[in-house]
């Protein structure tokens, strides 16, 4: 009985630990005034207010319910502790608890802006051609089943496929409580070594491809950076996806410039047009957002080392195939002997270890 004693004084220090990080009381305050807008009758007079409001307010009731049940229960096991009336039976609860802790623990270490935002991630097959290509359409898989398996919903937002097989670039909107501050650390370069599908000697191979995160930002969340109609070079054509017999003859699919930085979006994936103006746009707020993000890191990194945007030269982890099989991030040195289950989107390992890092 001592092991378990033990371990529910572990649990307890655990919770009084995350009362702290995560500021309870500041939270409920926060709720309170969240529940007080979403009863406003004119909230939906601005939807894209309300939905604001309203996925705050439903990030924030869950982390406080999740919090205040484990409490609950953690009190409860210490009393019956104090009152040794802790059996072995209890043992299935405190393991269940522990994992609940992990996750909670997890999340404290989310609290940069833009964490609790849906994501936006976009993929780019590196130089190699086809091989390439194929690469980044295994990434994509494997980001759509890590997707899945957390329960969140994803939307293909624009695809450019390749001639023979894989994808050049494809993005995708990501929806789910955490989900920039969950995927924000896999921007960067992915480097695969493996035997050539494509060749018929089969020869060693590398390939990469460039991953980018965005978090998906609306009007709302970033009041100072204004997008001018005059900045804004709209192009409309046909959609070169599989988006129905609609998209297809209609020019619903969307592209982007803003002539000012450069920057260029491309959404083509929704039936209606003005769907499709709408994402870019977000898409386009969300890179003018990074871009003002590049510029302090430049300003302040003789102070601080921890920014790191996805370019080329960032490498961030190796998936090897062939002459041996392994995955290893190269920031956090987390590997495994695994690959095929890496792929298959069992990458918790690797996230919640960048995640203590970054």
């Amino acid at each position: 009985m001592d092991d378990l004693n033990q371990k529910i004084k572990e649990l307890a220090e655990r919770v009084g630990n995350l009362k702290k990080s995560f500021n309870l009381d500041d939270k409920r305050k926060k709720l309170v005034g969240l529940e007080v807008v979403s009863m406003d009758p004119n909230l939906w007079d601005n939807q894209e207010k309300a939905r604001k409001v309203m996925q705050d307010l439903d990030t924030l009731k869950k982390e406080i319910d999740e919090l205040a049940e484990v409490d609950g229960e953690v009190t409860t096991l210490t009393a019956l502790a104090a009152d040794k009336e802790v059996t072995n039976d209890f043992d299935k609860d405190i393991k269940e608890l522990g994992k609940r802790l992990d996750k909670l623990e997890l999340a404290s270490f989310l609290s940069k802006p833009y964490d609790t935002k849906n994501a936006v991630i976009s993929i780019h097959a590196g130089q190699g051609g086809t091989e390439a290509m194929d690469w980044a359409n295994m990434l994509y898989r494997m980001y759509l089943r890590f997707c899945e398996k957390r329960g969140w919903a994803t939307e293909t937002v624009d695809v450019s496929e390749g001639e023979e097989a894989g994808i050049k670039s494809v993005t995708v909107s990501v929806k789910g409580q955490y989900a920039y501050g969950y995927l924000k650390g896999e921007a960067g370069t992915h480097r695969l070594v493996r035997q050539s599908p494509f060749n018929a000697d089969k020869l060693r191979q590398t390939s990469f491809a460039l991953v980018e995160v965005l978090p998906e930002l609306e009007e709302l969340d970033l009041p100072d950076i204004q997008i001018r109609d005059e900045d804004l070079d709209w192009q409309f054509f046909r959609s070169s996806s599989q988006g129905g017999q609609n998209v297809q003859k209609v020019s619903t699919a969307v592209r982007v410039k803003h002539t000012p930085t450069g920057i260029t979006v491309t959404a083509q994936t929704q039936r209606f047009q003005e769907q499709n103006r709408k994402i870019s746009l977000d898409l386009l707020r969300s890179k003018l957002w990074l871009l003002e993000q590049a510029k302090e890191a430049a300003q302040i990194k003789d102070l601080k080392g921890e920014y790191r945007p996805a370019s080329w030269g960032n490498q961030i982890r190796s998936y090897v195939l062939h002459p041996y099989k392994m995955v290893k991030d190269l920031r956090t040195n987390v590997e495994t002997a695994n690959p095929e289950a890496v792929l298959d989107g069992e990458l918790d390992e690797f996230i919640e270890a960048e995640i203590q890092e970054l």
